[in-house]
């Protein structure tokens, strides 16, 4: 997929951020990043973005406060009451804005980006009437619960110009995937044959029962786009009371109404490092085919899970994916070590957060990488610090650019939309076909039409 790696400021951005990207653009050149960036941010409390969290849960409250250092934290927004006054003391000592819509953050001029650390299947709406209200945003992976809400992400992101950081941090925050894969792009493996993703099981539960909405949770703002469905909660004794089984909060993930599970969680991390190793070797990465098996807790018909009281993501599975370059296989399972494995005709190495393995890492030490290598690896942008500072970091030099982020929509959704055929697949227990360049599945209906969710009335995309 190609996409241009500068993008354009349109007419309804703020005034402040407007006056600065023209000052660059009327140079004819980039302002280098020691000018624009967090240091000089710092010392003048003027020239620092606005930024808003809306979804003030777990990820929403590990990841803003990287985000303080770079923007002023002004507004917080959560359907949980209790999850919002806790964030706001937290994050902001009681001082930020509080709101229970996130269509009031969007309707400030005041706000430059936006946080979205919603369940997964709030961020595509949100993103969507976030750029067209003119904010640049930083998104939680998975961008999206389906992949035609991918398709309108890219629309609208091309259409409005507005910068997106996809919160896919290992291409900026772990030091140990980038030289991955510049050894890849070295040619030190040699020609790429055969990967291994490994990405865990799924969760596991009783039967949950239906009971009461805690006072505090609007149920059915928190369902937004989704079918209207009962609240499920039961105490897990091995758990902290407050974190049971459930379809709410942090056990969503688990529930195909809302998610993808194990493959959109920890999925849209590898398959993305995966995917870009393909394209580090000079390899075609473009997907053909999802096939393989997977089990579940629960029986499907159509695609669609027959019982309604447990957690229905596949809690195993060993899938096959092809590609256009026809002698790649990807392989992805639940019982192999959490990473990626690159086997090449020369090598092979293992990477994930913890370890970068294999004798091609061994003889770097007689034949060390080139100096430029990682840089290549990064598109030539700067890469100060090697933590998740890194990823908010290199957000904020894209929107004092106006240049694609190291973790844009558009190759983001390459990559998720074979997280999403790996669940059709597991789905429909059958193998599933797909034509990169139309971008739709095909020989099979049924697993086309599962390609989209129909939006609750009352939450559809405003437009």
């Amino acid at each position: 997929m190609s996409y241009p790696s500068k993008i354009t400021t349109p007419n309804h951005s703020s005034r402040r951020q407007f006056l600065k990207t023209s000052t660059a653009t009327a140079a004819g050149v980039l302002v280098p990043y020691h000018l624009t960036t967090s240091p000089a941010r710092a010392q003048s409390k003027a020239s620092r973005l606005q930024f808003a969290l809306i979804g003030v849960g777990g990820n929403g409250t590990r990841t803003a406060p990287v985000g303080k250092e770079f923007a002023d934290l002004v507004a917080l927004c959560d359907v949980d009451s209790q999850h919002l006054d806790a964030g706001n003391h937290l994050l902001c000592d009681g001082k930020a804005d509080t709101y229970s819509d996130y269509r009031e953050i969007l309707a400030r001029d005041d706000i430059d980006v936006v946080q979205i650390s919603t369940p997964d299947h709030w961020h595509a709406k949100i993103l969507i009437e976030a750029m067209l209200a003119g904010k640049d945003a930083y998104c939680e992976k998975p961008l999206t619960l389906t992949i035609d809400e991918g398709k309108l992400v890219r629309k609208i992101q091309k259409q409005t110009g507005r910068v997106v950081q996809v919160g896919t941090q290992q291409r900026s925050s772990f030091d140990k995937f980038n030289h991955a894969l510049a050894i890849i792009a070295e040619g030190r493996i040699g020609k790429l044959k055969r990967l291994v993703v490994g990405i865990d099981g799924g969760g596991w539960s009783p039967e949950i029962p239906a009971t009461e909405v805690p006072a505090e949770l609007d149920w059915d703002r928190w369902l937004g786009p989704t079918p209207s469905i009962p609240y499920r909660y039961l105490v897990n004794p091995k758990r902290d009371p407050k974190n049971g089984f459930t379809n709410g909060h942090t056990q969503f993930r688990w529930w195909y109404e809302h998610s993808g599970g194990k493959l959109t969680d920890w999925g849209a991390h590898h398959f993305d490092i995966a995917m870009l190793g393909i394209a580090a070797a000079g390899q075609n990465n473009d997907p053909v085919s999802v096939g393989g098996t997977a089990k579940h807790a629960v029986e499907f018909k159509d695609g669609i899970p027959v019982q309604t009281d447990r957690y229905n993501t596949a809690q195993s599975f060993d899938l096959h994916v092809s590609f256009a370059d026809s002698d790649i296989d990807m392989n992805i399972r639940n019982d192999v070590d959490n990473g990626i494995l690159f086997e090449g005709d020369e090598g092979r190495i293992f990477v994930n957060r913890g370890k970068l393995v294999g004798k091609p890492v061994e003889d770097l030490t007689s034949n060390p990488l080139p100096d430029d290598a990682i840089s290549k690896i990064y598109r030539g942008m700067p890469m100060k610090q090697n933590d998740r500072h890194a990823h908010w970091e290199n957000l904020i030099y894209a929107i004092d650019n106006r240049v694609l982020p190291i973790s844009d929509v558009h190759s983001h959704m390459k990559m998720l939309n074979v997280a999403h055929l790996a669940g059709i697949c597991c789905r429909l227990g059958r193998t599933v076909n797909w034509d990169q360049k139309t971008e739709t599945v095909i020989g099979d209906d049924l697993a086309a039409s599962m390609m989209e969710r129909p939006y609750r009335d009352g939450y559809q995309i405003e437009m």
